[in-house]
């Protein structure tokens, strides 16, 4: 019988309604005051600051059909850290593939606050420029 990390079980659980648009769900493992920092220099970057900010933030990544599957995690009672593939599948064939690792800090049994480190900054500032940003007129 293998034992799972309370911290790890979190984070799968995270990943499980992240990969099934489960807001709800999602919702249910992040604190009210979760801070949550994007990298970069593109529309979505920034520090995201409560649920709701978050939410908002993964709605909008839903619009890309993005997605994440872990490779790899590591634990101890107050650290999570994740390296993760990512993809997405715009109709539009604006695409993205890549790896980033996240560092997930657990107090209380809910995620407070999360740092994204991308494989390569630019080619994310790249992508979600061109996805996200609003059509010339």
């Amino acid at each position: 019988m293998t034992v799972v990390h309370p911290n790890i079980a979190l984070i799968n659980q995270f990943f499980q309604a992240y990969a099934q648009g489960d807001q709800n769900a999602i919702a249910q493992v992040l604190s009210k005051d979760i801070r949550w920092v994007i990298p970069g220099k593109h529309p979505l970057s920034g520090t995201k600051n409560g649920i709701e900010e978050v939410l908002h933030y993964f709605a909008q990544l839903s619009e890309s059909v993005f997605q994440a599957e872990p490779i790899v995690l590591g634990v101890n009672d107050q650290f999570v850290i994740d390296c993760h593939h990512n993809w997405s599948n715009r109709s539009d064939g604006i695409n993205f593939k890549g790896m980033s690792c996240l560092l997930w800090k657990i107090e209380g049994e809910k995620i407070t606050e999360v740092y994204n480190f991308p494989e390569n900054q630019q080619y994310v500032d790249r992508f979600f420029a061109a996805a996200y940003s609003e059509p010339e007129y």
